[in-house]
């Protein structure tokens, strides 16, 4: 596994081979030195009777209290566990890990005015997998995600649970498990509380899964469009690039160029090549439209994100020679999650439309056209048929529509007025993933049901992305006469979608 350079540029690319395995990470010598001059910034800071905020002074609504010289590590230590309150589900292993890695590399910048100790702890704790348990609900997406870092956070000092490779029934008092591998808790110094619960990486984990997820399931969407395609004897004029230079969206012109690649060599094609059928229904003659706006939604989402993991979101931020000729802490809204909140609310929009266009497909494939069975099954009555995957789809496809909401045009004041504008990100982060979750399902689900349809067009062959799929498919999942435990094939499917290298390498196999 690749090492990953703590303090060097992070990207969307680089996270992907990453995503649910430990990480194995290095911090950089330059990034060592940014940090112990950020932190020479916070000894001069601390060692003046001017009141800089974080520093020594109370947080918040308390940012006009002093706090006295001797106190100011103690301020920190009560910063990070008075703010550990969150509650719900921990958040999955694969977002810890990013939360970890995130959280470090926006402290090697040094304009956090951290020490290197807590960074290199961070570090000794992935290269373990021993990931911090940390409650999903709490964070308003400002201020930092402050409950969600505090958890992150607490084992530094020894308190929390830490789990074995993100394992529930491996949890240990953090304490215990680090003090059996020499690990002794740190004593928190004057801003480092601050810095350590001050930031996005709660929202940014969350962002970061989700545009890298769905970075795949596009591809993937536009192939099973194609055995939808083939199985329902669809056209491909739609897909003509003198349409699209019309209306020249980039993603929908990716999308088109993919079908068309795709569907080289097909059979399917030529044999209703002089049929009477004037237009297909819309889900299937506008998916380049459909398809196309979702990746250019989702391109958007991963140029913010990866804009956001390589940012510095504390506050204050610390600036000082020889950058700037006066050392001073900059108070301002680095750490406001609108941005995200945005682009995830965004997201899961998009996503939800491509979930639905998938449902719809799939209702089609059931419809008993162009000479398939009705419910893709030739003894129906005493057997359903493939009645009741569609019922899931569209289950799942509702949940969709209400998880798309979005929580980003809500705010509610905190800390008795003084953060009176929240971004709300988190809850956009966590309804996010679960749309995500429920449209890889979905496609799934499609998947499953176009393979059942292309069986009914042999021996006429499909073009050469949707026969490599259905070959792929067939491997798992065999042909159906008869019902059968369809739930178990929908759980191999969506394995496929979400883990087969061989199909991924076949949705990207897309060049004309």
């Amino acid at each position: 596994m690749d090492t990953l350079k703590l303090g060097s540029p992070l990207t969307l690319g680089q996270l992907d081979p990453h995503l649910g395995r430990p990480l194995q990470v290095a911090v950089d010598d330059r990034a060592i030195a940014r940090m112990r001059q950020g932190r020479d910034w916070v000894t001069e800071l601390a060692g003046q009777d001017a009141a800089v905020y974080g520093i020594n002074t109370g947080f918040g609504h308390l940012k006009n209290k002093r706090v006295q010289r001797d106190q100011l590590d103690q301020l920190q230590h009560n910063l990070l566990v008075s703010h550990a309150v969150g509650v719900g589900p921990p958040a999955p292993a694969e977002i810890v890990r990013w939360m970890l890695l995130f959280k470090a590399h926006m402290l090697t910048r040094g304009h956090s005015g951290v020490r290197p100790e807590l960074v290199e702890r961070f570090a000794a704790w992935l290269q373990r997998d021993w990931l911090p348990v940390v409650p999903t609900r709490g964070s308003l997406g400002a201020s930092g995600d402050l409950a969600p870092l505090a958890h992150l956070c607490l084992p530094l000092i020894g308190r929390g649970f830490l789990q074995e490779g993100g394992n529930p029934g491996r949890m240990h008092p953090a304490g215990d498990l680090q003090a059996g591998a020499g690990l002794a808790p740190l004593t928190l110094q004057a801003k480092e509380g601050l810095a350590l619960i001050n930031g996005t990486q709660f929202m940014s984990a969350y962002a970061a899964n989700i545009c890298v997820r769905a970075g795949r399931l596009l591809d993937l969407a536009d192939l099973i469009l194609c055995m939808s395609l083939e199985g329902l004897q669809g056209s491909t004029r739609p897909m003509d690039p003198r349409l699209h230079a019309l209306r020249p969206h980039s993603g929908a012109q990716e999308v088109a160029a993919h079908v068309r690649a795709h569907m080289q060599g097909s059979e399917i094609l030529l044999s209703h090549a002089d049929c009477d059928r004037v237009q297909d229904p819309y889900s299937l003659r506008c998916g380049p439209p459909v398809h196309g706006a979702v990746r250019d939604a989702w391109r958007h989402a991963c140029t913010t994100v990866e804009t956001e993991i390589n940012s510095v979101t504390d506050n204050p931020i610390l600036f000082g020679p020889p950058e700037t000729g006066v050392t001073e802490a900059i108070s301002g809204g680095n750490f406001h999650g609108a941005p995200l909140a945005l682009v995830l609310d965004y997201m899961a929009i998009a996503l939800c439309d491509l979930g639905s266009i998938s449902e719809r497909r799939i209702y089609l494939l059931l419809e008993g056209l162009d000479g398939l069975p009705k419910l893709l099954m030739q003894d129906t009555g005493v057997n359903s048929g493939f009645m009741l995957p569609q019922y899931t789809a569209a289950a799942l496809v509702n949940e969709c529509k209400v998880l798309a909401s979005p929580a980003s045009v809500d705010t509610i004041p905190t800390s008795l007025g003084q953060e009176d504008h929240v971004s709300m990100g988190a809850t956009s982060a966590l309804k996010g993933f679960e749309v995500l979750d429920r449209v890889e399902m979905v496609l799934a689900i499609e998947l499953m049901c176009a393979a059942q349809a292309l069986d009914y067009r042999a021996p006429l062959q499909p073009g050469r992305g949707p026969r490599a799929a259905h070959a792929i498919v067939r491997e798992e999942i065999t042909h159906a006469e008869e019902d059968r435990e369809f739930g178990q094939d929908i759980q191999m499917a969506i394995r496929l979608l979400r883990e087969s290298d061989d199909l991924l390498a076949t949705a990207r196999n897309t060049t004309e």
